[in-house]
């Protein structure tokens, strides 16, 4: 069973429906008791960094999710949360990913980052099975997380790279929504289910 985390921060009705699409069992839940018994675990995430962190607190989830041992799919906000620390609200986050979460600079870039964009595949990855570079996915983010040494993919936001997808032990992230990607996206989600 999927456990799909509900926390008053994600973007839970995207991901349920590409959940039913594909036809796997999962249940939407803030239970921690009920996160930590699951086969997998989706971490979607949309909106600000501490609030988010401080919904996380509050439920009795924070130290449940970094210590989890079963494969974790941070989605978009899902993924930066996992990082050392982010600059939006200047918070602490989950340190599962040893880096912290920075904002596009407006004089460089395009802030928001938004609408479809490809990614370059930097390592092999049971996420991008089937799935090749320059694949193109839906992103929408201000803030991003920079390569690193967990970086998988990367994308290039008019000048910025940035981290489009990381992975460490049992934890994956994307910056991106393949919740919103179209066959891709379904794809990738269908991989971590099976694969990871």
């Amino acid at each position: 069973m999927i456990a799909l985390i509900d926390y008053g921060s994600g973007n839970v009705a995207s991901v349920v429906n590409a959940l039913t699409e594909l036809k796997e069992e999962f249940k939407v839940t803030n239970n921690e008791v009920e996160i930590c018994k699951a086969d997998k675990i989706i971490f979607p995430g949309v909106g600000e960094a501490s609030f988010a962190i401080r919904q996380l607190h509050m439920l009795n989830l924070f130290s449940a999710l970094r210590m989890i041992k079963k494969p974790m799919l941070g989605i978009c906000l899902g993924l930066q949360l996992m990082a050392d620390h982010s600059t939006e609200g200047n918070v602490a986050c989950l340190g599962i990913f040893r880096v912290n979460v920075e904002k596009f600079d407006p004089a460089k870039t395009k802030v928001p980052h938004m609408g479809w964009n490809d990614i370059q595949i930097k390592s092999s990855s049971k996420l991008f099975n089937g799935i090749e570079s320059g694949e193109r996915f839906y992103f929408a983010n201000s803030f991003y997380i920079p390569v690193n040494v967990c970086t998988t993919a990367v994308t290039d936001n008019n000048g910025t790279l940035f981290s489009s997808a990381m992975e460490k032990e049992n934890f994956y992230g994307v910056q991106f929504h393949p919740e919103k990607s179209g066959d891709a996206g379904l794809r990738l989600i269908k991989n971590f289910i099976e694969l990871c």
